[in-house]
């Protein structure tokens, strides 16, 4: 399937491009294109240079104007550029125009992270989920696989009863997203059958955009050793573990991490792999508190959340990762301007977010240097202990603890 989404370019360096629209300022969109950067990195392309250009919003038939896309090709001819990527999902019409243009491999947003997921893919459940949200993105597309075999002209001994090559593939690909989706429905029974299977335990599902440290979370709470990596979309299977805090088992479960502008044929591939949010107690949702735009991954998240779970409110814990990371600009005392996000300190956002959520309700963290793990362990106890005795009253925990009945007692 690979071959369909990223064929083999001139050299391992790529242009990105980007659009600033009415509903996309310059810095969200200079964002976006770092985040661009990164997902081409972790599929193991080298960007070496950014276009951007202020639009009202994308041109229907070339994305971007047709003077910004001369000068992509000058700059792609002159350096023999292989690859171009878009930061926004490309129609089909603007695909084949771009190709026609610029003449070397054209990959949107959509089809770069479809990329990323096939080679990370290790299981047969998410193999069988990316290949059918490959097939997905790939059929309105077929048309430009196959123009030379386009449909012949009328006249004599011309017209007969086939069909052309593009109908073929249209209908083998439909065949195949049908055999994909019964597979899935039977990979679906089998799992929600695993869930049956665990017993009276509190259910703790991980949740945050990607590449925040949630695998790396799971390692230090479970002692286990789940794949973690500094890329995006290190994860992209449920992992579940047990997990004793004291007296207390719960399962933990790390899950494939959100992100801005994710394919809806991969949401909707996806949905059936966070069952396990669904079916979650409490949900951790971790947050990388050392990105400049962490409330922007919050709200990202959140929304995707209401999504998956239609509404349906979960218990949640916020717990913001990477305070070792965290940097801020300490603004002079002489300067009387109104203070940005860049000038809070840490101080500043625990006081903010404690303020709003409560004690009970976040947390500050650092997986890598283990800096505030026991205050997560408490706080996690306290809410997992709560839940468990609301769910299982007559379950008695793994021993007495007779120290917290003193304590009560005094």
């Amino acid at each position: 399937m690979r071959e369909f989404i990223i064929t083999e370019t001139k050299s391992d360096e790529a242009v990105l491009v980007g659009l600033i629209t009415r509903n996309q300022t310059e810095d969200q969109a200079k964002e976006y294109l770092d985040e661009l950067d990164f997902l081409s990195r972790t599929a193991g392309v080298e960007p070496v240079v950014r276009f951007l250009q202020r639009l009202e919003q994308p041109h229907p038939v070339t994305f971007v104007g047709k003077g910004k896309l001369e000068e992509i090709r000058l700059y792609v001819e002159e350096h023999e550029i292989g690859l171009v990527i878009f930061d926004d999902e490309l129609t089909p019409k603007q695909l084949r125009n771009i190709e026609a243009v610029l003449k070397v491999r054209i990959l949107d947003r959509t089809s770069l992270i479809l990329d990323i997921f096939a080679a990370r893919a290790t299981t047969a459940y998410a193999k069988t989920q990316v290949e059918l949200a490959q097939y997905r993105y790939m059929l309105p597309r077929l048309t430009r696989l196959w123009t030379h075999l386009e449909r012949q002209r009328g006249g004599v001994g011309m017209r007969g009863p086939g069909e052309t090559q593009l109908e073929t593939d249209k209908r083998l690909i439909q065949d195949r997203i049908a055999h994909l989706k019964e597979e899935l429905k039977g990979i679906d029974r089998q799992m929600a059958m695993q869930r049956k299977n665990r017993g009276k335990l509190v259910r703790v599902a991980l949740v945050g955009y990607t590449n925040v440290g949630k695998s790396t979370l799971m390692n230090v709470l479970s002692k286990s050793d789940v794949f973690a990596e500094n890329k995006l979309f290190a994860t992209l299977d449920t992992t579940v573990r047990k997990v004793i805090v004291h007296n207390l088992p719960f399962l933990l479960s790390d899950t494939v991490g959100f992100i801005r502008k994710l394919p809806t044929e991969l949401i909707e591939s996806f949905k059936s792999t966070l069952d396990e949010v669904r079916e979650a107690d409490l949900l951790m949702h971790v947050v990388d508190i050392s990105h400049p735009n962490f409330e922007e991954h919050i709200e990202v998240v959140s929304s995707t959340l209401r999504e998956i779970t239609a509404g349906d409110e979960k218990s949640v814990l916020l717990v913001f990762n990477k305070i070792d990371a965290f940097t801020y600009d300490e603004k002079p005392l002489d300067d009387l301007s109104e203070r940005t996000r860049r000038n809070l300190s840490r101080e500043d956002l625990e006081r903010t977010w404690m303020a709003r959520l409560g004690e009970s309700g976040c947390t500050f963290i650092s997986a890598k240097t283990g800096e505030g793990i026991d205050e997560l362990k408490t706080l996690l106890y306290d809410r997992v202990k709560e839940l468990h005795i609301q769910r299982f009253p007559y379950n008695d925990f793994l021993f007495q603890d007779y120290t917290l009945e003193t304590n009560d007692d005094e």
